[in-house]
């Protein structure tokens, strides 16, 4: 985890299973999605990370003092087994539509975050060491944050020494770099 540190910013998800598609199928569709499209569009849902008033405006902050955002991921056991329906549209702002670019496919999704790259590696992440940066529960820790419904959010990260517990200890097994615009409507 050397690439974060005190005062960086990363976007936690929780992934598995997710339109018929088991993770390593989604893994290995990503990335030749990168081969061909030099970005990837990884697909999510629910308004904890709403692209325009969470994402957007979080990978901004960080973006205007040098520093880049990582979407890091937890790999769960998950039950979306919905058929897919490919998004053919995304937008920026969910008012300018464009078609989604060619070697790109989002399966069953209302959001995606758009990355450059996807690495599978693993570390643990802390987090109690980890405040949610923007919206309305800014300053929450991450550990209380992700109690309950919510799945995903926009962390800033706190000094080193924070002590864990196997509650708030998550496995990350995947990170990606997120690029402008950083997350997108689909539709």
């Amino acid at each position: 985890m050397a690439m974060f540190s005190e005062g960086s910013g990363v976007v936690f998800m929780k992934v598995g299973v997710h339109a018929q598609e088991s993770l390593e199928d989604i893994i290995k569709r990503k990335q030749d999605e990168f081969a061909a499209a030099g970005r990837i569009f990884w697909g999510y849902g629910g308004n904890t990370c709403h692209p325009r008033t969470i994402v957007q405006p979080f990978a901004r902050k960080f973006e205007s003092i040098g520093q880049s955002v990582h979407l890091i991921m937890h790999r769960m056991n998950s039950k979306h087994f919905e058929a897919p329906e490919l998004a053919k549209e995304y937008s920026e702002d969910g008012v300018s539509w464009y078609a989604i670019p060619d070697g790109i496919e989002v399966r069953g999704s209302m959001f995606g975050m758009v990355i450059g790259g996807l690495t599978e590696e693993e570390f643990d992440f802390n987090l109690r060491s980890a405040i949610v940066s923007v919206g309305p529960s800014r300053g929450k820790r991450a550990a209380d944050y992700l109690k309950g419904q919510a799945d995903k959010g926009c962390f800033e990260l706190l000094g080193e020494g924070i002590q864990a517990d196997e509650e708030s200890t998550k496995r990350i097994t995947l990170t990606a770099p997120l690029v402008a615009p950083y997350a997108v409507f689909l539709r």
